[in-house]
């Protein structure tokens, strides 16, 4: 069910992890008669709002699905828009980021951008790893199932070499395999444009995850949204597949 815009009545306690699918940045767009470039550069000042709200709302970790390993089958000059933000965005606001005291990782295929992308993203994550205000995630080039697809042949490779064994791989174990090694698995996903799906986003991390569904197409997207999704959360007994008592 796709949740309303309506502040919380009483302050509650946070999700220590909100993860968000940002979509709609298209849709925006073509509503207003604009290139899907203008969509994303709109979109990526809601990424600022968000991450500010965030901080304000005192939530701790945050990873947003910025760039999908599905999205580089879109066309090549929708693909040159997405990573030419990208390189701008790393050379402009990522310095504010680090004063404000976010610490930024990126989980995904990186290998697939330019090196000078490469080496922005990797400079990013070392001037920033003391950080701890926010704990900000970007996932790039990122898909579920070829994270998980690599975790496995991780794992297989530890145990060929000695360094684990079959009995000792267990969901624990598994996880540090994973991009998300260190990270506490997301409290509430938060998904925009009023689709109602993962799209291959965090899908081993996501198991007991809360799900909100906004209709608003994500360049829209502001703290009034934020704050009703963390509402909604608020109002939800997470029981982690046990029964009430």
């Amino acid at each position: 069910m796709s949740a309303s815009i309506q502040r919380p009545s009483e302050p509650a306690t946070p999700p220590v992890h909100v993860a968000i699918i940002m979509d709609g940045n298209g849709r925006w767009a073509a509503a207003r008669h604009l290139p899907r470039v203008a969509g994303h550069r709109e979109g990526a000042r809601a990424v600022r709002r968000t991450i500010e709200a965030a901080m304000e709302c005192g939530v701790s970790w945050l990873t947003l699905y910025a760039f999908s390993s599905e999205n580089w089958r879109r066309p090549a000059t929708e693909v040159l828009d997405l990573t030419g933000l990208l390189r701008h965005y790393l050379k402009t606001e990522i310095e504010e980021l680090k004063t404000a005291g976010v610490r930024l990782r990126f989980i995904g295929n990186r290998d697939r951008f330019d090196a000078d992308i490469q080496a922005d993203l990797v400079a990013a994550e070392r001037d920033s790893a003391r950080n701890g205000r926010l704990n900000l995630t970007v996932a790039l080039s990122y898909g579920a199932r070829e994270e998980i697809a690599a975790a496995a042949r991780a794992a297989a490779e530890a145990i060929v070499d000695g360094r684990l064994t079959p009995e000792q791989l267990d969901e624990s174990i598994f996880a540090r395999f994973l991009s998300t090694a260190g990270m506490p698995d997301p409290d509430l996903i938060i998904r925009t444009s009023g689709e109602q799906r993962l799209s291959n986003f965090l899908l081993w991390q996501s198991a007991y995850a809360e799900l909100v569904f906004l209709d608003v197409l994500w360049p829209d997207f502001g703290r009034s949204h934020f704050e009703a999704a963390l509402s909604d959360y608020g109002r939800r007994e997470r029981r982690f597949g046990a029964r009430p008592a």
